[in-house]
């Protein structure tokens, strides 16, 4: 049994968590910045950045209090070293640095987008490999075969925005507030999701990748002729239907042993309805990881280190931090200038 020291510094939660390899998680600390960022309606690196280092050393030191172990415990530090705004991941990847160099324990560098990836296995120990993968965040939008850690193939990514960005950026059009995705998805609960007609980009194309800049765009210009309940309901239930069908041609091209969602926006309950319907159709399970392992957090990050760390695979201590970092690197390059590979 191993146990793991988890620090997540990517955006603009700070967090540490300490995590065994069978599952047990034995501490879990998280600082939001959401009050700081509010007034801007996002995220401000620098302030995120400034944040994560005036917290992060004692809520290290509040994970170890509260799982009443020491350094000298740990097995391992794993710590995000990318992708994400570049200055919060220095703070957590030097910090980590820091402390498996002073305690003489190995560095596990960790892809914040494999933490997703593998946050469903921390609570359902049935999911086995591979797995059709729906990562929807704020960041990235991504459909992944899952073939066990290090090892994933990219069926689809958006070649625009992400899912997540187009909900922060409906909110602020709307005046939901920060941050964005759960603000919309309250509104849209009081809303008619048939009130206005919004497009669907892709859907029923060829291509399997997701597009979402078309659908903020019209999302701006029908905002102040539509009630903000109606305007949030239409907006998600377009993004659910572009997200299911790009999900079922995934679908068609793999074997899985189930279909899990992952992510931010894997917390939005039409999301999870929606792909629950669909697995049904495919006969698969469907899996997605309780609301509090969705947003960003520790533990995610400590369980891909304890999987990480059970395949052999630790870091040198000169790792770099990276803003950018594909799970599958040698996935065909798709068109599009903002893609988020």
């Amino acid at each position: 049994m191993a146990l793991i020291l988890g620090l997540e510094s990517s955006c603009d939660e700070t967090a540490a968590a300490l995590v065994t390899s069978d599952r047990r998680v034995l501490a879990h600390k998280l600082a939001d910045q959401a009050a700081a960022h509010r007034p801007y309606g996002g995220v401000v690196p620098e302030i995120a950045a400034r944040a994560h280092v005036e917290i992060i050393g004692p809520l290290i030191e509040q994970a170890l209090e509260e799982a009443g172990v020491t350094l000298a415990e740990v097995d391992a530090i794993a710590a995000t070293a990318g992708p994400g705004l570049i200055g919060g991941v220095m703070v957590g990847l030097v910090t980590g640095k820091a402390l498996a160099l002073s305690a003489g324990k190995p560095l596990i560098a960790v892809n914040h987008l494999e933490g997703h990836a593998l946050s469903p296995r921390l609570t359902d120990p049935d999911l086995a490999f591979p797995y059709l993968l729906l990562l929807v965040s704020g960041g990235h939008c991504q459909l992944l075969l899952v073939e066990g850690a290090g090892r994933y193939r990219r069926l689809a990514t958006t070649i625009d925005d992400a899912a997540g960005e187009a909900f922060d950026k409906t909110a602020k059009l709307l005046g939901l507030g920060f941050p964005g995705g759960p603000a919309v998805e309250e509104a849209a609960k009081q809303g008619d999701p048939s009130a206005v007609a919004l497009p669907r980009p892709l859907v029923g194309s060829a291509e399997p990748h997701f597009s979402f800049a078309g659908l903020k765009s019209a999302v701006a210009r029908a905002a102040g002729n539509y009630g903000a309940a109606d305007l949030a309901a239409s907006f998600q239930q377009a993004v659910v239907d572009c997200l299911v069908d790009r999900t079922r041609i995934a679908l068609g091209k793999v074997e899985a042993s189930a279909l899990v969602v992952a992510g931010g926006v894997a917390a939005n309950k039409a999301v999870r309805t929606a792909l629950q319907a669909l697995a049904a159709e495919h006969g698969l399970r469907f899996v997605a990881p309780p609301l509090w392992l969705c947003t960003d957090n520790a533990a995610m990050i400590a369980w891909a280190g304890a999987e990480r760390f059970a395949a052999g695979l630790t870091d040198p201590l000169d790792f770099p931090a990276r803003p950018r970092w594909p799970l599958d690197p040698d996935a065909e390059k798709v068109r599009g200038a903002g893609v988020k590979a």
